[in-house]
């Protein structure tokens, strides 16, 4: 290489936009994003982005290689004479030479569908996990407290009682497919800037299965499967929320060539309750209450999900008061103890009253006074101080 043609090339580190020190990732990341910028697939027939190309794949041959960056550094362009054996520095048609295609298949694999020859493809011809299916079932909230059996209809697809799931007719087997030699894919080659790349796709004469079928079976047509309407009872848990899924291995739709089966997903819906309200394994409910109720204390009925219970509220209560009933929430899922249930209470006024009702209040509140009303008392009591009344 000589002097002259030393100065004039470009820094690898300016060509690829970075500084130096750049990390690994920083280098790879620059160089794909101007390796698709200046593809010759991608600017057909420009020579100036084919310049750009390879002076781009020239530079990240040299710094995504630990030996070679650390020579490029502390010479320079000069410590890279000879290093390049064959590849992008000068030229396309060259080999590939030390350069690492695992960092870039995916990069390729964007412009022709496929790896290069080097890159192991994985075999579509081997079994396959069936698809899953989702459902959805809506239980009551007590259903979803304590539990229930609920049973659902769907619709999956299984192997044809005629032929066990091998499409053809008694009798008769499917014959391995001459085109592919019963893989599924076949290989195909493209002339690229960069030499051969060998592509699979799958086989269009046996559509990936392998085999052919010469002589169908009449229930499924040759398709091996057949759908039905599966009728299941399944298991609801105690504690289970709504949106939670319940899942069934194995009971999706079959596999293929041997693989297992999919997976059942059943969403739960819960139904809401006129009474109660549930925050995590905890029931909330409100109860109204009279004045006198309030005012004297009283038992009250509270109903529960395990029925009604009696409570007795003191005397003096407030409204928005909240008393908690132990262990009657909702189980936990999966494990012993329940959560609690918070009864709040609300003091009702009443709308329509008597004349002589009135009258009693009236003389209720005469002889109340204020000593009796605490909170009415501090809350004057503060409004004086603050606006100095």
């Amino acid at each position: 290489m000589e002097l002259g043609t030393l100065a004039a090339k470009r820094d690898y580190y300016e060509i690829l936009g970075l500084q130096k020190g750049a990390s690994d990732e920083e280098i790879k990341k620059a160089y794909r994003k101007l390796a698709k910028q200046y593809h010759p697939d991608v600017n057909p027939g420009n020579k100036e982005a084919e310049a750009k190309f390879k002076e781009i794949n020239e530079a990240y041959e040299v710094l995504s290689d630990p030996q070679k960056r650390a020579q490029y550094d502390q010479f320079g362009h000069a410590g890279m004479e000879g290093a390049f054996s064959s590849g992008f520095g000068t030229g396309f048609t060259g080999g590939f030479a030390d350069f690492d295609f695992g960092d870039i298949g995916d990069i390729f694999e964007s412009f022709f569908g496929g790896g290069f020859s080097t890159r192991s493809s994985r075999s579509r011809s081997g079994p396959q996990k069936g698809a899953d299916i989702k459902q959805s079932i809506e239980i009551s909230f007590e259903e979803a407290a304590f539990g229930t059996q609920k049973e659902i209809n769907f619709l999956r697809l299984e192997n044809c009682p005629s032929c066990s799931g091998t499409g053809s007719k008694s009798g008769s087997q499917p014959k391995t497919c001459m085109h592919c030699n019963g893989t599924g894919q076949v290989q195909y080659r493209q002339s690229t800037p960069f030499g051969q790349i060998v592509n699979m796709r799958t086989c269009e004469v046996c559509k990936g299965e392998g085999k052919i079928i010469t002589d169908p079976c009449s229930t499924c047509a040759g398709k091996g499967k057949v759908r039905r309407n599966v009728k299941k009872v399944i298991n609801v848990p105690a504690g289970i929320d709504n949106g939670q899924t319940i899942s069934l291995r194995g009971e999706g739709e079959p596999g293929k060539r041997g693989g297992p089966a999919g997976d059942l997903y059943i969403t739960v819906r819960v139904r809401p309750h006129p009474l109660f309200q549930r925050q995590n394994n905890d029931v909330l409910c409100e109860i109204p209450i009279t004045f006198v109720q309030a005012a004297l204390g009283a038992e009250i009925e509270v109903p529960t999900l395990d029925g009604k219970v009696k409570y007795t509220i003191p005397e003096g209560t407030q409204t928005g008061s909240v008393f908690r009933l132990r262990n009657k929430g909702i189980p936990f899922l999966g494990s012993g103890g329940r959560g609690d249930q918070y009864v709040k209470v609300v003091v009702e006024v009443p709308k329509k009253l008597t004349e002589k009702q009135k009258e009693l209040l009236r003389q209720f509140g005469e002889l109340s006074g204020e000593d009796n009303h605490e909170q009415r008392k501090s809350f004057f009591n503060k409004m004086r101080d603050a606006l100095g009344m």
